[in-house]
Formats: structure tokens, C-alpha cells, sequence
């Protein structure tokens, strides 16, 4: 790790040594672009990211970079034009097709849903705009222990339609706010229903085709000889993950793209060339938490908007910062790594700022000293529970129904979680487990059963 750095320290000084003749912002740029360079390269030489990333400043593209395999056991290369499921980000453009449709009078924003899913609860009084802010109390179908058992199957709209109407309201509409993958879903499904067409015909004629974005539309089953790619998660190695059906998470999740193509997305949606200003003000009118099909993000003293989103192995994010008109887009088909973290430390080399270089350092351990922290952790007044496990040399945390990931050993007890951003504290003596999340100043201790 000492040498990478030496030579990442060596490279940029010898950038900087070697455009004496240009001009001072250029010298800025070429560093810039060299410390990306080493940084997703040092990302992929420990296992920790493959995928691709883009950033456009006034619409011009000032860097990109693909690296990793779109497939690793056909060793097939990633590039410019690889696809990559992105999950949540799918959200962003299932909301400019609602504002469209109000626009259009369509819909309107204050109107109940009961026309369109009456077996849905509380439906006389959620609205479309409870639906985009996450304020319907409506439970997500991802949440449901029984997801997972179906993400691989094809289900009609109706069925899941059927899937959400079973579910008990998880709180009084528009009281407070809670993130549902449901309540994009019954979106998508209600655009289908107004302009009775497919909701992947609609987004190709309403939003792709119009801004000339070939590499972005409803997904399929995945393709590899379409530039598409395959996902994966680390233990131990890269393992090729399952893939859902999209057509389980619809407007929720199911839009493929690349990192370029959703820049393009946001400069439109930001420069009114989708929906209007006041349509624009309104999706980004945070309340509490969300807003309308859009989050809000802090960079130090800098602003931006955008949604981030995972889907089987696939991570990626979408930020767009309006004073700066910057667009920066991140996509992987495999992240063992925090992309919070990651967007940062990309914002920092870009704007010229200092950062530290992630130290992917480990702490040997053998298999039997992992034996003392095996078990079932609990903790009063907080919900959920961890279940600790090894595998080989390896400890694995499992929260709830949860994947089951894997733990670096960074000595005193202490392992670490890249990907999700935790630190988890064990002390064998008092049989507890202290977690430390990124960014949040509470602790929280669980206590072995």
C-alpha cells in the first residue's frame, strides 16, 4: 500500500514537473485526471471496484474511465459503452414521466389513488405526490422476506399490483416518511394505465429517444454481446451474482444506462429541457428526507441532487451540482467498497481538494481466533439482529434476511465492511459487538445471545 502511494505521489509530481509549458489550469486538469486515474486503478488492484465513471462539466465531457470485465469468466473488458443495470437511479426518470404527465393534465399532484389500485390501503388518501416523497406508508415488496424468493421470476404488473394490495399500511399517509420501492412501482404502473402504453415504450419515446440516449432504456434479461454486463459481489473473490427480473422493480428499478448517457439525463432534466422550472422545483423541494424522485447531497459546501441505486451486484450514482452545471456519474458491476466514499473522494480530485487515499491494508487472522465472535447479536430498543459467521479465514455478517457480508480484519478486534461503509467492534469478554457507520457519531452495541 506505502508503495502504490509513493508512486501515485511520484506520477503526479512528475505530471506536474512535466507541463511547465502549459498553462496553470491545464497543470490543475492533468493532475486531476492522473489522481482519478489512480484512484479507481488502486480500487481495482484491491478487488474493490470494476465499472465505469464520468464527469460533464457545461455538457462537455472533462473525464472518463472504464475498468474491470463486463463479464470475468469471459474475461471480457469493459469500456465507454458498457451497460449497467443502475437500480434506483430508475426513480429519477419514473418521476419526469409523472411530472410529463401533469404537465399534460394528465394527472395532478394533489389527486388519490383509488381509481387506479382500490385494493391498495388507505388509497382514498394517498396521493401522487405521496407516492413520489415516499410519504404513502405503503410497505416496500423488497422488504418482504418472501423477495427473494421471486426476484428471479417473470411477475405481470398485476401481480405485483396483487403482491403490494396484500401488505397492511406501515403508517397513516403523509404523516411521515418511509423509502418504498412500492410506491415507484404503483407509479410506473399507473403511467402505463394513462397513456395506455408499456411503460419501456415510454420511456424511449417520452425520454430516450427525444435526448438521443441509445445506451439507456428498460431492461432485459442481460445481454453480453449488447455491451451489457454482468454483476458481482466479493467473498473471498468476485462471485457472479443472480439476476432479477425487471420486470419485478419496473419503474422502481429496471433502467439500464451508463455513466455518460445518465450525465446527459441530468443536464437535461436540470436544463429544462424535460419537464418545466416549476415541475423541476417541485422534484426537488426536499421534505425531510426526499424529495420527488430525487435526493439531495452535501459535498462541503457544495450542492448537489441526484439518487443513487443497487440492484443484484450493480451499484451506481447519478449527482448533478446546478451552480457548478457539473454532472458526475458512477457505475459498477462489482463494488466491494462504500460508494458514498468513493462519489467523495471523486468530487475532492476533480474540485483539486485534498483527500486521503483509501488504505486497504489487512491484519492477518487464522480461522480458529475467528471462533469468539460467532453468534447472534441483539440489542434492546433497536430492531433487527446480526448473525456472525465464518467462513475459512473469513468472518461474515448477516443483518436480518440480509446478504451475508464479509468482514476485513484490521487487528484489536476490529473488522471492517468497505462496501457498507461499517466498522464493527467486538469485545469477546463482555460478548458484545459495537457498530460505527461512516458519517454518524452514535455508536450502537448488540450484545451476544
Amino acid at each position: 500500500m506505502k508503495s502504490t502511494l509513493l508512486f501515485v505521489a511520484f506520477f503526479a509530481l512528475l505530471c506536474s514537473c512535466g507541463k511547465q509549458g502549459g498553462t496553470s489550469q491545464t497543470r490543475e486538469n492533468d493532475q486531476n485526471t492522473l489522481k482519478l486515474d489512480s484512484l479507481f486503478d488502486l480500487l481495482y488492484e484491491n478487488d474493490k471496484f470494476m465499472g465505469s465513471v464520468s464527469i460533464q462539466h457545461h455538457g462537455a465531457n472533462v473525464y472518463s474511465k472504464a475498468i474491470g470485465f463486463d463479464d470475468i469468466e469471459l474475461q471480457k473488458a469493459s469500456g465507454a459503452k458498457t451497460k449497467y443495470r443502475v437500480g434506483s437511479i430508475s426513480k429519477m426518470f419514473t418521476a419526469t414521466l409523472v411530472f410529463k404527465a401533469i404537465e399534460e393534465s394528465k394527472l395532478s399532484i394533489d389527486q388519490t389513488i383509488e381509481v387506479y389500485f382500490p385494493t391498495i390501503e388507505n388509497s382514498e388518501l394517498i396521493t401522487v405526490g405521496n407516492l413520489l416523497n415516499h410519504r404513502s406508508g405503503i410497505h416496500s415488496f423488497t422488504k418482504d422476506s418472501l423477495f427473494l424468493a421471486y426476484r428471479t421470476q417473470f411477475k405481470s404488473p398485476q401481480e405485483m399490483v396483487e403482491i403490494i394490495a396484500a401488505y397492511e399500511s406501515d403508517f397513516i399517509p403523509n404523516s411521515k416518511a418511509a423509502y418504498s420501492n412500492s410506491n415507484y412501482l404503483l407509479l410506473s404502473v399507473m403511467l402505463e394505465k394513462i397513456y395506455n402504453s408499456s411503460f419501456k415504450d415510454l420511456i424511449e419515446e417520452k425520454i430516450c429517444f427525444p435526448l438521443g440516449l441509445k445506451d439507456t432504456y428498460y431492461g432485459g434479461k442481460i445481454n453480453l454481446n449488447d455491451n451489457e454486463s454482468s454483476s458481482y459481489t466479493y467473498s473471498t473473490q468476485w462471485v457472479k451474482e443472480t439476476e432479477t427480473d425487471m420486470s419485478i422493480p419496473l419503474g422502481a428499478g429496471a433502467m439500464v444506462s451508463t455513466p455518460d448517457d445518465l450525465n446527459r439525463f441530468m443536464e437535461a432534466l436540470f436544463g429544462g429541457r424535460l419537464v418545466s422550472k416549476q415541475s423541476l422545483a417541485m422534484m426537488t423541494t426536499i421534505q425531510g428526507t426526499y424529495g420527488m424522485g430525487i435526493l439531495s447531497f452535501d459535498y462541503g459546501d457544495r450542492s448537489a441532487f441526484g439518487h443513487g441505486g443497487n440492484l443484484d451486484g450493480f451499484n451506481a450514482i447519478t449527482i448533478y451540482f446546478p451552480k457548478e452545471e457539473l454532472a458526475i456519474s458512477v457505475a459498477a458491476n462489482a463494488l466491494n467498497y462504500n460508494m458514498n466514499s468513493l462519489v467523495q473522494d471523486v468530487v475532492k480530485c476533480y474540485f483539486n481538494e485534498h483527500f486521503t487515499w483509501p488504505d486497504f491494508g489487512v491484519t492477518e487472522i487464522s480461522s480458529d481466533d475467528l471462533d469468539k465472535y460467532i453468534g447472534v447479536y441483539t440489542s434492546e430498543g433497536l430492531p433487527g439482529k446480526f448473525k456472525v459467521t465464518k467462513r475459512g479465514n473469513m468472518l461474515h455478517i448477516q443483518l436480518e434476511e440480509g446478504p451475508n457480508d464479509p468482514l476485513l480484519y484490521k487487528g484489536s478486534h476490529r473488522f471492517i465492511n468497505d462496501e457498507i461503509g461499517v466498522e464493527f467492534i467486538f469485545n469477546p469478554e463482555l460478548n458484545q459487538l459495537v457498530l460505527v457507520q461512516n458519517g454518524v457519531k452514535d455508536k450502537y452495541v448488540f450484545t451476544k445471545g
